[in-house]
């Protein structure tokens, strides 16, 4: 794509909301010579002119998170959690404003964003500065030497953040690595800038030292290349596709920086002829949130033979009632996708499936009458175990259903592709569930529930879905250098 040259715009008016449109470095705004547009995926419309940052403004930035490092590294832990909390309390005002920003700008539901999602940026900031109030281990002896852990802030940290949940998942880093004490370039997705610029303002208002928090704007082969093959640099955390991980891999290689990588999911759900049946429906249909667009989602149905035919006859009544159109609209279930490009990527895996010989029971196709950033609920059956369909990540809402008649079986199948990042599993057995999720490849397993999601708890993917834990205290471990101090007993020893 070629770069619009910058017109000297600094602000747009999205929904409504001011939103500046310039890089947050060093506590100012700035400007770039080239801009990008962020549309909005419910009609396509241009929502901004975004400065489209590079390698001089990744520079920049980690040269401003450098300098501001060794102050805020050095703020009591009491400080750090009362501007976290400061933080939280501006968010809680302008919850209003970021949910109808992001809605805009990612396409996600409006009354998720007011209700869940921006609530849950809050609450993020909130934990975190509460865990670093706690956060200890108890000092152990080792023949009579005494062992004290700390957690040393690490310096510099590199975020690269995702477009389905943007400020969610951005304040899911954001959150601990402040806590610790270091400071930050985020580097948001092209595709869903602008609720990251509203957050620089409110960080700035809640008394967040400048250089505390940068954001550079602008594509992953450009800005967050730079950003992540930056020497200065002491941690990375990406959230993102499999592909882009592996540049990013190889950039921290070079340095030895640690990362942590949350990536692709091709989760499982698996429904047990002694499950609850209407519980085991309402978990499928969930996998729609977001129109299919959640890392977690449990796309791949496998269900037990036996209930196979009344399972589908209740999951397509409950899919036919779903309402897709503008996630403004407070009956809306499905909103679009993001971009007309990932469309078109969804488009080509169900296509491709149906020219394997799947058989398509619900969608399968783009929402013509809303336009073309909407796709259909989608359910195919008929799948092979190692076709395209069930081993690629779709991101859309697209599932696929396979039946199995052992329990064994079962466990083959929702372990038969290159990732692990969650499961599902539906069943009246309290052994078989202890049983099944103890054989099962995935970072969290949820039994009879989904997307039950609590900060403390470590999260991250198995394979090819991640590596690394974050969450609590694996936060923490990340995001720092853990020290242990031994003193040799007796005390101090003088000299003269």
């Amino acid at each position: 794509m070629s770069p619009r040259r910058d017109t000297g715009a600094t602000e747009a008016r999205v929904a409504g909301v001011a939103v500046d449109t310039r890089h947050w470095i060093g506590g100012e705004r700035v400007a770039s010579a080239d801009t990008f547009t962020t549309t909005s995926p419910i009609d396509g419309s241009a929502l901004a002119e975004i400065a489209r940052g590079g390698a001089a403004e990744a520079a920049h930035a980690v040269a401003a998170a450098r300098s501001a490092f060794p102050a805020w590294a050095a703020t009591s832990r009491d400080e750090r959690a009362r501007i976290l909390h400061a933080i939280a309390d501006g968010v809680d005002k302008r919850i209003e404003e970021l949910a109808v920003v992001e809605t805009a700008d990612n396409g996600a539901l409006l009354r998720s964003h007011r209700r869940g999602v921006m609530p849950r940026v809050a609450h993020n900031f909130r934990f975190f500065a509460d865990w670093l109030l706690t956060l200890d281990h108890e000092d152990f002896e080792t023949r009579g030497h005494a062992n004290h852990v700390s957690w040393d802030p690490a310096g510099v940290c590199a975020l690269i953040t995702p477009w389905n949940a943007p400020l969610m998942i951005a304040t899911w880093k954001i959150a601990p690595a402040l806590a610790a004490g270091n400071t930050i370039v985020l580097k948001p997705a092209e595709w869903s800038p602008l609720t990251a610029s509203l957050l620089a303002d409110i960080a700035a208002e809640a008394g967040l030292p400048a250089g505390v928090l940068n954001v550079v704007q602008g594509y992953g082969e450009e800005a967050g290349a730079a950003l992540v093959s930056d020497p200065g640099v002491a941690r990375i955390s990406f959230t993102g596709s499999v592909p882009t991980a592996r540049h990013i891999a190889a950039a921290a290689a070079a340095n030895l920086v640690p990362t942590s990588l949350e990536l692709g999911g091709k989760s499982p759900l698996l429904v047990f002829a002694d499950a609850d049946l209407d519980l085991a429906v309402d978990l499928a249909i969930e996998q729609y949130d977001n129109a299919g667009q959640v890392c977690l989602a449990g796309t791949r149905l496998l269900v037990e033979e036996s209930t196979a035919e009344e399972f589908t006859a209740r999951f397509l009544t409950r899919a036919r009632k779903l309402k897709q159109g503008d996630p403004r609209d407070e009956a809306t279930d499905i909103g679009p996708n993001i971009h007309r490009d990932h469309v078109e990527r969804i488009n080509g895996f169900v296509l491709n499936a149906i020219d394997d010989g799947a058989t398509v029971l619900l969608g399968g196709a783009p929402h013509h009458e809303l336009g073309g950033l909407y796709y259909q609920p989608t359910l195919l059956t008929d799948v092979a175990p190692d076709a395209e369909i069930v081993t690629e990540e779709v991101f859309g809402p697209v599932l696929t259903l396979q039946t199995f008649t052992t329990e064994d079986e079962a466990v083959e199948l929702a372990n038969s592709t290159r990732f692990g990042l969650a499961a599902t599993l539906a069943t009246g057995d309290p052994e078989r569930a202890t049983r099944v999720s103890g054989q099962l490849v995935a970072g969290t397993v949820w039994v009879n529930c989904f997307f039950v999601r609590d900060l403390q708890a470590p999260f991250g993917g198995s394979r090819q879905s991640g590596i690394g834990r974050e969450g609590g205290t694996w936060s923490f471990d990340f995001y720092c250098d853990v020290k242990n101090t031994v003193t040799a007993p007796k005390g101090w020893h003088t000299h003269g």
